[in-house]
């Protein structure tokens, strides 16, 4: 069979399974052929042997089932970063690269000690090592295979980054940062886009949070207070519709400064708070 002719058949199976069909298709062909994108367009006569075609209908029936892409090709590219992941963690979405963006427009120290709490991929702190590779970056996982993940990202796209086992700031007794980064749990365990899409496949511990979702921002808010410099910053993802719970919860922790930031969608995604900048 022809390249061209199994993505047009791979499409036309995904539509209706899939918002982004084609894509899907390319990506999935691509994982197997371990070629550039270019390659589709270069070579649309190429032809696919009998095995990997048998191979691929696995890959599209899984796909069919609603499993993402993600996990099918055990990779996802954030911040032009091709980073493994697994069914562990959350798959890194591009909403976060506004997270990122935020960090980095900061002014911090030139060696700036920098921490992401709930790391999962590794995907934020290394992120930031690749654009500011004189900050001392560490990450934090409660999750055991996901500090292994991050571990082997780190090491294939050679940025050091430290990491921790355990919960939020456990393993950081006595350690003080410029800035604290994280992509918590903020959804409600009774929102219904839980039972829609890639999230069905992520863990639900990496997606969910009491108290609306806001438990964990809260704690953050909370206990950051003794883990940051004078001046130091936290910077916290959340919900389209959380911006002013979460602006309230880092206001009554103490934190000066605070705003809310805007992912790509133009919707309140992120807000940012400083630990005693006048101090």
């Amino acid at each position: 069979m022809r390249l061209d002719a199994w993505l047009a058949q791979a499409t036309a199976r995904l539509t209706g399974h899939s918002d982004s069909p084609r894509l899907d298709a390319e990506l999935l062909l691509l994982a197997r052929l371990g070629k550039p994108r270019s390659f589709l367009f270069t070579w649309p006569d190429h032809p696919l042997s009998e095995a990997l075609v048998a191979n691929l209908e696995g890959l599209l029936a899984r796909r069919e089932a609603g499993e993402p892409v993600a996990h099918l090709t055990g990779e996802r590219e954030f911040w032009s970063l091709p980073l493994q992941v697994n069914a562990h963690t959350l798959i890194p979405r591009p909403d976060t690269e506004a997270l990122v963006e935020a960090a980095l427009a900061l002014t911090l120290p030139a060696e700036a000690r920098v921490v992401d709490l709930g790391t999962g991929t590794g995907a934020i702190a290394l992120a930031l090592k690749s654009e500011r590779p004189q900050w001392r970056v560490s990450g934090v996982d409660r999750v055991a295979e996901a500090v292994a993940l991050a571990q082997r990202n780190s090491e294939t796209l050679a940025l050091p980054i430290t990491l921790y086992q355990g919960s939020w700031f456990a393993p950081l007794a006595g350690q003080r940062f410029d800035l604290i980064v994280s992509n918590p749990p903020y959804i409600d365990s009774t929102d219904p886009h839980l039972t829609q899409g890639d999230v069905r496949f992520e863990p639900r511990s990496a997606l969910t949070a009491e108290e609306c979702g806001l438990a964990d921002i809260r704690h953050l808010a909370t206990e950051a207070r003794a883990h940051l410099v004078p001046g130091g910053a936290l910077l916290v993802e959340h919900g389209y519709d959380q911006g002013a719970a979460v602006r309230a919860l880092f206001t009554e922790a103490g934190f000066e400064g605070v705003r809310t930031g805007r992912d790509l969608g133009q919707r309140e995604r992120f807000t940012l708070g400083f630990w005693q900048r006048n101090a």
